[in-house]
This record gives C-alpha cells, structure tokens and sequence, in this order.
C-alpha cells in the first residue's frame, strides 16, 4: 500500500476571527436561552395554552411535527378504514 504525504493545513487569520465570532454568538444565545429558563419558567397553563413558535413542546414533539410523524392512532371507524365511498 502506498503511503501518502500529510496534508498540510494552514489556519488563517480570517478563520480564527470567524470561529471566535461564532463562539461568542452562540454563547450568548446559550446564556440568554438560560436566563429566560430561570426567570421566566411557565406555568402549566400557560405551556397548554401555547400554539405557536415552539414555545411549551418538547423536543420529542418538536421533532414529530417537523417530519411529519403523528404518533395518535386513527379511530378504525368505517369512513377512516374505506375512505368516503359515496352510492
């Protein structure tokens, strides 16, 4: 088997501030998402009453609702199971 020569990488000064600036933005998003975990905790009805952006789901039912999956079994009534067959 051949053996190759090492690839050679070069980390430049451009890269370095842009993964800083990546870094700092998404710690700052961890710490506000922290912050608002700690002070603004929902109360049980107020996590039922939420129907938009996300707010009072879980990640499980997050992930359900974005592929599409509906884990609640369909009733076996007779219009379900046939469709709606009109004579």
């Amino acid at each position: 088997m051949l053996r190759r020569k090492p690839t050679r990488l070069e980390l430049k000064l451009d890269d370095t501030e842009e993964f800083e600036s990546v870094k700092k933005e998404l710690e700052s998003r961890k710490k506000q998402r922290d912050e608002v975990d700690v002070v603004g905790v929902p109360a049980s009805s107020e996590i039922s009453g939420a129907s938009g952006g996300g707010e009072g789901k879980t990640r499980e039912q997050m992930i359900h609702e974005r592929i599409g999956y509906k884990p609640h079994p369909k009733p076996n009534t007779l219009p379900s199971l046939f469709g709606n067959l009109q004579f």
